[in-house]
């Protein structure tokens, strides 16, 4: 039996999560959930799962979870204080999926304990890699990636020969605004964006993928994790999402790992991670598939992997800019505050001025995350006013 923890446990991976940990319940022993503020749908988990904790993140949801939970026996708790507390109780694997940089900090004190995280919170790799890195390294943790594309990378990645791969190539589905002209993408409503046409997401992701942006952060994240170079990182639009990335070999060989595009496979891959478990996931039927279609991202339409890139190659406080500015636009164009284009906008506009942030400590990270909200907010404040 091994034992988990997940974070962002009422989120669309820690859901998946849970419904694989359900599918055969003797193997795993759920040590702490965690949820924003969702606090019945996550009374509903821990008593299903039998957790031994269950942590809200507002204060202001306790008073609900401690109400759903009242007689179960399982514990629980709000606030920072108690997401942090919950991060260093043992477990054999954490699941790290918070969306956005609010999971740094319950994800860099998971690796501080050791054990395997498995990371759904490219984020977390984006603003902190180095600092992540150094910690998982000191404490011995091994750092799995959940997301498709890197899970797949790392299934074929040799490790023991780095010098032997030539490049990485990431596959991205291209999303619903895939062969839209940016006059069409203008008028382009948050529904319309959050519809994918292949993957089942949270909105903030989907819109990610919309702009194309969630594939420049994986591009970050696909440096943090492999042994490449920002120049053997190349990203090709795949729209079936059936092969989740590439592995190019200096010999010429290219090696890839396909499945259906269920975020299940990648998970179940992570959690049971040597092995590999069954899984209630559909699967692969090539023929039924027909064709596998590839196509260059267009970078006049979709500037998000140009801003990745030059993010990734200042490095510094240029990528944590980046993703800041790019979560306080996405939530802005949810609320429809800016247009859709507009987004990538802002993005360029307060990584440009961020780019000399410091991010040696976490205390650097954190400062240089907020000033890049406060100027991304200035910047959605100043659309609104034109």
């Amino acid at each position: 039996m091994r034992s988990v923890s997940i974070f962002g446990a009422t989120g669309s991976v820690g859901v998946s999560a849970l419904e694989l940990i359900a599918h055969e319940p003797d193997r795993w022993s759920v040590e702490a959930l965690t949820a924003n503020t969702n606090a019945q749908l996550l009374a509903r988990q821990a008593k299903a799962c039998g957790a031994h904790m269950a942590v809200v993140a507002a204060d202001s949801a306790y008073a609900e979870l401690k109400d759903a939970l009242s007689g179960t026996g399982i514990e629980c708790a709000a606030g920072t204080a108690a997401l942090e507390e919950a991060a260093m109780r043992s477990a054999d694997v954490t699941l790290a999926a918070i969306v956005g940089a609010a999971g740094l900090l319950t994800t860099l004190r998971a690796v501080e304990q050791g054990g395997i995280v498995a990371i759904a919170n490219k984020e977390t790799l984006v603003c902190a890699g180095p600092l992540v890195t150094a910690a998982a390294q000191a404490s011995g943790a091994r750092l799995l990636p959940v997301d498709s594309e890197h899970n797949a990378i790392f299934q074929v990645f040799d490790f023991d020969a780095p010098e032997s791969v030539a490049r990485i190539i990431l596959t991205a589905s291209g999303g619903p605004f895939r062969t839209l002209s940016c006059e069409q993408m203008r008028t382009m409503t948050p529904d319309q964006a959050i519809a994918h046409p292949v993957w089942s997401m949270g909105a903030k992701i989907s819109v990610d993928s919309a702009t194309l942006m969630n594939k420049g952060l994986e591009m970050i994240e696909a440096a943090r994790l492999f042994p490449v170079g920002p120049d053997q990182i190349d990203v090709v639009v795949h729209p079936q999402s059936i092969v989740h990335s590439f592995v190019e070999y200096i010999d010429g060989s290219v090696l890839a790992q396909l499945g259906s595009p269920d975020m299940k496979t990648p998970i179940a891959y992570a959690l049971a991670y040597p092995e590999r478990i069954s899984t209630p996931v559909e699967r692969l039927d090539l023929v039924s598939a027909g064709r596998l279609d590839f196509e260059a991202p267009d970078p006049q339409r979709f500037p998000a992997l140009r801003l990745a890139r030059e993010a990734l190659e200042m490095d510094g406080g240029a990528p944590i800019a980046l993703n800041a500015a790019n979560e306080v636009a996405v939530e802005a164009f949810l609320k429809k505050r800016i247009g859709f284009l507009d987004i990538c906008a802002i993005n360029e506009e307060v990584m440009g001025r961020m780019s000399g942030a410091a991010a040696a400590t976490l205390e650097d990270v954190q400062q240089a995350d907020s000033a890049a909200r406060v100027l991304a907010g200035d910047a959605v404040s100043a659309r609104q006013r034109r």
